[in-house]
This record gives structure tokens, C-alpha cells and sequence, in this order.
């Protein structure tokens, strides 16, 4: 069997080497992230990461601290340009 893929793989090395270079890369693409160190930090800050966040409440009036809409910008905003 090892004879054969080894066989095989000089046949396709000696015909076509850039597919051949091409495959060895994309299996090495598709094993690289199993042997990283970084999967694994990865994975647990994905799991500590939610997937919906708090939305700050609509202002109704009682509540004067909290903007009036969640995208309200903070700074100056844009009057001046409606001043030009």
C-alpha cells in the first residue's frame, strides 16, 4: 500500500508538480490548525464570548443618565456641517 501511494505520488511529481505542490500545501492547510497551540485559546475564547450583547433601554423620560438611543452619537455630532 505505501509502495503504491509512494509510487503515485512520483508519478504525479514527475508529470504535474505544481498540482502536486498544490495538494501537499492544502493538506498541510487542512492539518496545521489541529497541531496549533492557538486552537485551543481560541476555543475558550469563543465560549467565553456571547453572542448577544446588552442594548442600553430607550429613554422615556425617568430615566435621564441613559441616552436616548442606543446609536446616539456622544461628541459634538454633525451640526456644524448643516451649518455650512
Amino acid at each position: 500500500m505505501a509502495g503504491r501511494l509512494a509510487a503515485a505520488l512520483r508519478s504525479l511529481w514527475a508529470k504535474e508538480p505544481v498540482i502536486a505542490a498544490s495538494f501537499g500545501i492544502a493538506a498541510l492547510a487542512l492539518v496545521s490548525p489541529l497541531l496549533s497551540p492557538f486552537t485551543k485559546y481560541s476555543g475558550m475564547i469563543n465560549q467565553a464570548t456571547p453572542y448577544t450583547y446588552p442594548v442600553p433601554v430607550r429613554d422615556d423620560g425617568r430615566h435621564p443618565e441613559v441616552p436616548p438611543h442606543p446609536c446616539a452619537p456622544q461628541g459634538p455630532g454633525l451640526a456644524w456641517l448643516r451649518q455650512l
